[in-house]
C-alpha cells in the first residue's frame, strides 16, 4: 500500500521590525541568514522602514530561533505582525525610533566609554591594577564584536569587520597594549555609530510620508457622516474632508472649492486649486472649503502606499558602483588580513622585533577595515533616494540614479508629457448624420478610455448632455484606433492614417485633415467599418514647464527629443515651439526602435505616461513616468515624476549627478586616508588608537558627505532663492 502524502506544516507569516539593520551589509547579512534557516521563505528586508518580513515554518526553525540568530549578529528584533492559517494579527505599529543613547549600539558607546574611564581613573587611583583595568574593559568591550564576527562566520562571512576589530583590540591585549585596545573598541563603536544615525536621518524623510495619511475618515453614508478608520474606506465610497484636515484618500472631487497643499506628497511647493473633478492625493492638506470626495484608491494602494513601495524596491536594486564596491571588499579583507600578517611576522625573522612589527601589523588591520568604503556608495543613494522622494522624485533603484546622470539624450512622448494631457475637442465635422449623434457613438467608444485623446471626447459628449450609449467587445490597436460595437453597429475611432490603409480617404478630407495637423491640432475619424462618419480634430498645449525643461537639458549637455504617435504636421507644431527635434507617426514598436538606435549612441532616457509608452519605457536605459500616468507605465518605469511636471526630467539629472559627485568625494576620502595612513603606520608613526580614529574619521567623514545630500534642490529653485 503507497504511503499516504505528507501534508505540509502550515506557514506564519511574521513581520519584524530589526534594531541596527542600519546599512546594506546588514541588510545582506540578515538576507545571508535567512537563506540558512530551514523553513524560511518569501524573505523581504527593508533598509528604508528597518524590517523583516518571511513566511516561517515553525516545525523546522521555531520562532525564537530566529529571534535569536539575529541577536547574535548584534539585531534586535521586534515582532510587528503574525498571522497564520487559523488567524491573523492586525498589523501593529512600528516602535518609535528611540533616541541614539537607548539602541543597542549607543548603550555599548556608553558601557565602552564608561568601561575606559574607569580603567583611566583606576591608573591614578591604584596604578598597580592599571593593566587589569584596561584589559577588563577591551575584553569586555569587544565580547559583543567577537560574537558577531563568530555569528558571521558561521554564515560563511568569514572575514567581517567586527573580526578584524576583535583581533587588533585582542592583539593589543597579548603584546602589553590593552589601554590602546580599549580605545580601539571605544572609538569603533562610536563609529557604528555614527553609521546608524546617519541611516536613521536618512529615513527620516520616508518615515514622515509614511505617517501623512490620517488615521481617520468622516464617511458620508445614507445616515450621514460617521468617523471610520481610513484603511476601511473602499473605492467607490464618499468621504468628506474639512478645511485644514488631511485627504484620507486618493480620490475625486465631487463637490466643493478649495485648495490642496501637496508639497509633502509630490512636492509641489504652490497650492492647488481643487474643484468637482479634480484629482486629490491622501496625505495633502485641504485648504478652506469643504470638499466631498469619492475614494478611487483603498489605503494600501493609495499614493503615499506607492511611493514607499517603490522606494523599498529600490533598495534590491543596488548601484553598479555598490556592486563593484562590495566584490572589491570580499577580496580586499582577507588581503588587509594577510598583509597584515606578513608584517606582524616577516620582519621579525629577518631580525627585527617581534613587539614592533606585531603592533605595526595590528594598527594595519585597523587601518584596512574597509567600513567608510563600504558605506561610500549605500549612504550616498540612499540619502538620495530620500532627497528625490521628499520632492516627488522617484527612483527605483541606485542602478537606474547612477545611470541617470550619464544619459545623452531625453526622449520625451508628447500626449501627457510635455503636453497637459487634457486636449479639448476644438472642431467636429459631421460626414453623416448629425453632431450630436456621431459625438454619442465616438464618446461610447471612448468610454474608459486611459488615453487623453478619448478623455476629451467623452468630457465633450459629457459637456453638451448627451446620452452615451453602452459598448460592447471594446479593443484598442496602441497607436491605431479603438474599436467596439455600439447599438449593433461595429465602429471605431481611427487616426487617419489607419482609417487610409482601411479604406482612401477623399480628397477634400484630406485636405482638411493636413490643414488642421498643421495648425498643430490632432485628428480623429469615426468610421463605421471602412466608412468615415465624422472628423473630430483636438488640440493639446504644451506644459507651461516644458520650453523651460528643454533649456536646462540642453544646459546639462543632454539632448531633448521628441517621439510621437501623433501625425508628423501636429508634431512639428509643437516641437518648433519648444526648440526641440521631433520623429512623429511612431506606432509602439516604432519607438522602441526609435529608443534602441539612441542607447547605440549614448545612454537614454524616455519619458512617457500612456500605455503604448511601457515597451520604450522598459526598453530605454532609464524610462520616467509622469506621476499622472497609467498604472502600466508607472510600473514599467525606473523612475516617476510625481508633481506631473516635465522639467522633473532635469531634475532627475541633477539628482543623479550630484549623488555620482557625492560618491566619487567618498571614495577619495576613504582610499585617501587609507593610503596616508598606511605609509605612516610602516613607518612606525601611526599608533593603534590613531589607526582606529582613521577609520571611524574616514567613515564620520563618509556620512557627513553623504547627509548633505538631504539637502539637495534643483539648481532652478536653487536659482530662486
Amino acid at each position: 500500500m503507497a504511503p499516504l502524502p505528507t501534508v505540509p506544516a502550515a506557514d506564519t507569516s511574521l513581520s519584524y521590525m530589526v534594531e541596527g539593520m542600519d546599512c546594506a551589509n546588514c541588510v545582506q547579512k540578515v538576507e545571508r541568514l535567512m537563506a540558512t534557516l530551514p523553513g524560511a521563505a518569501e524573505v523581504k528586508t527593508s533598509f528604508a522602514r528597518q524590517t523583516l518580513d518571511l513566511h516561517l515554518n515553525e516545525t523546522q526553525t521555531s520562532r525564537a530561533a530566529l529571534e535569536g540568530h539575529l541577536r547574535s549578529l548584534g539585531y534586535q528584533p521586534t515582532l510587528l505582525h503574525s498571522a497564520g492559517p487559523e488567524q491573523a494579527v492586525p498589523l501593529s505599529p512600528a516602535p518609535v525610533p528611540r533616541p541614539w543613547f537607548a539602541t543597542a549600539q549607543g548603550r555599548l558607546v556608553l558601557a565602552s566609554g564608561a568601561l575606559l574611564a574607569a580603567a583611566w581613573a583606576l591608573s591614578f587611583a591604584a596604578p598597580a591594577w592599571e593593566t587589569a583595568g584596561f584589559i577588563a574593559a577591551t575584553l569586555l568591550g569587544t565580547w559583543p564584536l567577537a560574537r558577531a564576527a563568530w555569528a558571521s562566520a558561521r554564515l560563511g562571512d568569514l572575514f567581517s569587520i567586527n573580526l578584524l576589530v576583535t583581533l587588533a583590540a585582542l592583539g593589543a591585549v597579548a603584546i602589553g597594549e590593552a589601554a590602546e585596545g580599549a580605545v580601539v573598541v571605544f572609538f569603533f563603536a562610536i563609529g557604528e555609530l555614527l553609521e546608524g544615525v546617519a541611516a536613521g536621518r536618512a529615513r527620516e524623510g520616508i518615515r514622515a510620508l509614511a505617517a501623512l495619511t490620517p488615521r481617520t475618515a468622516q464617511l458620508v453614508t445614507s445616515e450621514g457622516v460617521r468617523e471610520v478608520p481610513a484603511e476601511t474606506v473602499r473605492v467607490g465610497q464618499i468621504v468628506q474632508v474639512v478645511p485644514g484636515a488631511r485627504m484620507p484618500v486618493d480620490g475625486t472631487v465631487l463637490s466643493g472649492l478649495s485648495s490642496a497643499d501637496e508639497s509633502q506628497v509630490t512636492g509641489e511647493s504652490i497650492p492647488v486649486l481643487k474643484e468637482a473633478g479634480a484629482a486629490v492625493y491622501a496625505g495633502s492638506i485641504n485648504g478652506d472649503g469643504v470638499l466631498t470626495v469619492r475614494a478611487e484608491r483603498e489605503a494600501h494602494d493609495n499614493t503615499l502606499a506607492r511611493i514607499l513601495h517603490l522606494v523599498e524596491e529600490a533598495e534590491a536594486s543596488r548601484a553598479p558602483t555598490a556592486r563593484l564596491i562590495e566584490r572589491f571588499s570580499r577580496v580586499y579583507t582577507p588581503g588587509v588580513v594577510l598583509v597584515s600578517a606578513l608584517v606582524a611576522v616577516v620582519p621579525p625573522l629577518l631580525g627585527a622585533a617581534w613587539s614592533e612589527w606585531l603592533y605595526r601589523g595590528l594598527s594595519l588591520l585597523l587601518i584596512g577595515c574597509p567600513c567608510a568604503l563600504v558605506l561610500s556608495v549605500p549612504a550616498a543613494i540612499t540619502s538620495g533616494l530620500s532627497a528625490g522622494a521628499r520632492r516627488g522624485l522617484l527612483v527605483k533603484g541606485g542602478a537606474a540614479l547612477e545611470k541617470l546622470g550619464t544619459v545623452k539624450t531625453v526622449a520625451f512622448d508628447k500626449t501627457g508629457t510635455l503636453t497637459v494631457g487634457t486636449p479639448q475637442v476644438t472642431r467636429l465635422r459631421t460626414l453623416s448624420g448629425t453632431d450630436d449623434e456621431t459625438l454619442r457613438l465616438a464618446a461610447a467608444i471612448e468610454t474608459g478610455s486611459a488615453h487623453p485623446l478619448g478623455r476629451a471626447i467623452v468630457a465633450e459628449a459629457a459637456r453638451r448632455g448627451l446620452q452615451v450609449p453602452t459598448a460592447q467587445d471594446a479593443r484598442a490597436l496602441p497607436g491605431r484606433a479603438v474599436s467596439a460595437v455600439v447599438e449593433g453597429r461595429a465602429l471605431s475611432v481611427a487616426s487617419p492614417r489607419h482609417a487610409a490603409e482601411l479604406a482612401p480617404l477623399a480628397a477634400d478630407l484630406t485636405r482638411e485633415i493636413e490643414a488642421l495637423e498643421g495648425q498643430g491640432q490632432t485628428v480623429v475619424l469615426l468610421l463605421d467599418g471602412t466608412a468615415p462618419l465624422a472628423l473630430l480634430a483636438l488640440r493639446d498645449e504644451p506644459r507651461p514647464d516644458a520650453q523651460a525643461a528643454v533649456s536646462r537639458l540642453r544646459a546639462l549637455g543632454v539632448q531633448p527629443l521628441m517621439l510621437t504617435g501623433d501625425n508628423a504636421r501636429t508634431g512639428q507644431a509643437i516641437a518648433s515651439g519648444l526648440g526641440l527635434a521631433v520623429q512623429a507617426g511612431l506606432l509602439p514598436e516604432d519607438k522602441l526602435r526609435a529608443v534602441q538606435t539612441l542607447r547605440e549612441q549614448g545612454g537614454v532616457a524616455f519619458v512617457g505616461d500612456g500605455i503604448n509608452d511601457a515597451p520604450a519605457l522598459a526598453q530605454a536605459d532609464v524610462g520616467v513616468a509622469m506621476g499622472g500616468g497609467t498604472d502600466v507605465a508607472l510600473d514599467t518605469a525606473d523612475a516617476a515624476l510625481l508633481r506631473g511636471r516635465v522639467s522633473g526630467a532635469a531634475d532627475l539629472i541633477e539628482l543623479s549627478r550630484a549623488v555620482l559627485g557625492n560618491i566619487r568625494v567618498n571614495v577619495a576620502i576613504a582610499l585617501g586616508l587609507k593610503a596616508a595612513f598606511l605609509v605612516t603606520t610602516l613607518l612606525g608613526i601611526t599608533n593603534l588608537w590613531m589607526a582606529v580614529l582613521a577609520d571611524t574619521g574616514a567613515t564620520a567623514l563618509v556620512t557627513a558627505n553623504a547627509l548633505r545630500l538631504l539637502r539637495w534642490a534643483p539648481r532652478a529653485r536653487r536659482d530662486q532663492w
